[in-house]
């Protein structure tokens, strides 16, 4: 299928598959989390993370820590705990199943991505990532109402995805509503300072929405 890119280039492509791609390696520490110590170094932020089972209240403390983040490498350390936390599933058809999906996806094989990606949503509907993670199918798809839904479907669970709030943005701007556009990558960069590219698209978009009356 030929790849149709945004208006700003193969650049918001990347994005995605960079907010996408990012959670992958994340998928063995949120099994195991022996080996989280072993494959990065430590952050003193994250010395008085809450055990695991209490998921809310890691992933509070863990964005509070990415607003805090000294620097980028803090806080892309803090961004992959978090990404841990939004994959890790109590089913293991769940788990298996975004596996699947994923190696589908890898591949170019869409439909079967999105044959498994159905199934984990209706399997487990208060599953975050089942959602976040067909919201980009749809987009790669170039179905960008379905993907709204599923970005709405991912907010309402978890306001401060700041993946699903680029994406938000990325389609916004896309379907020619800049101001929704800055408005999502706003919210995603107050949740994650530190999102690449992101900057830069806030200024861009800045200056052509808020710059037109002046």
């Amino acid at each position: 299928m030929a790849q149709r890119f945004p208006p700003f280039g193969i650049g918001l492509t990347a994005i995605l598959f960079a907010i996408v791609t990012a959670a992958a390696p994340t998928v063995a520490l949120a099994q195991d989390p022996q080996v989280a110590p072993a494959r990065q170094k430590k952050s003193p932020e994250l010395g008085k993370l809450p055990k695991a089972g209490d998921k809310t209240k890691g992933l509070d403390f863990l964005f509070g820590a990415l607003k805090a983040a000294p620097d980028e490498a803090s806080a892309k350390h803090v961004e992959a705990r978090i990404w841990a936390l939004w994959l890790q599933t109590p089913s293991d058809t769940a788990a298996l199943l975004m596996m699947r999906a994923k190696a589908a996806m890898d591949a170019q094989q869409m439909d079967v991505a999105l044959k498994l990606l159905d199934a984990v949503v209706k399997l487990r509907p208060d599953y975050v990532e089942g959602w976040n993670r067909r919201a980009t199918l749809y987009y790669l798809r170039n179905d960008y109402a379905h993907s709204l839904q599923d970005i709405e479907q991912v907010l309402v669970r978890e306001p401060r995805h700041f993946g699903a709030l680029a994406g938000l943005g990325m389609i916004m701007q896309e379907l020619g509503d800049e101001k929704r556009a800055l408005e999502a990558f706003r919210k995603a960069l107050a949740v994650n300072p530190y999102l690449e590219k992101v900057p830069e698209l806030v200024k861009t978009l800045t200056e052509k929405v808020e710059g037109r009356d002046i």
